[in-house]
């Protein structure tokens, strides 16, 4: 298992998918991810989950796969960044993600935490470029989005490892800025 397999194998595997309501090519997500880890000082494994997190849930690549090709502890970072069944509401499935966040491993944690923060820099970006039209572009309006983005700074400070990582800080902020202060109860995570 190498980085550069990785790679490969993601690229092949989103080939074709653009990011959510742009021309972007689908892969400039996982990279960003994995960019973000390696210079965080992640592990190999971690950069190569990162490579690979959204392929089980966006592809039909399987986790059996992600752990033939790239090994156990891999397959089991990329099955706790999976979202639970597509077919299911999105604020199902969000809650649920919200739910699982305590029990995952720091491994896990680190590579989940990378995923939201290069999401909200992504649409940090974007809002800079065309403003509020660019929640046209996701399922759920602008406010949904708060709620979900809020609730995960509140679970992320709840966390020792995630608190004290330096990507929480930069996640944190950008959700203030984008989105406006997490002022939420932590009730709000299992309410919503």
């Amino acid at each position: 298992m190498t980085i550069d397999e990785a790679i490969n194998f993601a690229a092949r595997a989103h080939a074709g998918q653009m990011r959510k309501g742009t021309s972007l090519p689908y892969i400039t997500h996982p990279f960003g991810v994995a960019l973000l880890l390696a210079c965080a000082g992640a592990t190999e494994t971690q950069i190569i989950a990162g490579l690979l997190h959204d392929t089980v849930e966006d592809t039909d690549t399987t986790i059996a796969e992600i752990g033939q090709h790239f090994g156990s502890a891999v397959a089991q970072i990329v099955a706790d960044c999976t979202e639970s069944d597509k077919h299911l509401p999105w604020e199902t499935r969000k809650r649920h993600t919200l739910e699982q966040l305590p029990g995952l491993p720091d491994s896990s944690l680190l590579v989940i935490l990378a995923d939201k923060l290069h999401n909200i820099r992504t649409i940090a970006a974007a809002q800079a470029e065309c403003g509020e039209r660019v929640w046209q572009r996701f399922n759920r309006p602008r406010e949904v989005q708060q709620w979900y983005y809020r609730q995960l700074v509140i679970v992320f400070s709840q966390l020792e490892y995630t608190r004290q990582h330096p990507f929480f800080t930069a996640f944190r902020e950008t959700v203030a800025r984008v989105l406006g202060g997490a002022q939420s109860t932590e009730t709000e995570v299992t309410e919503r």
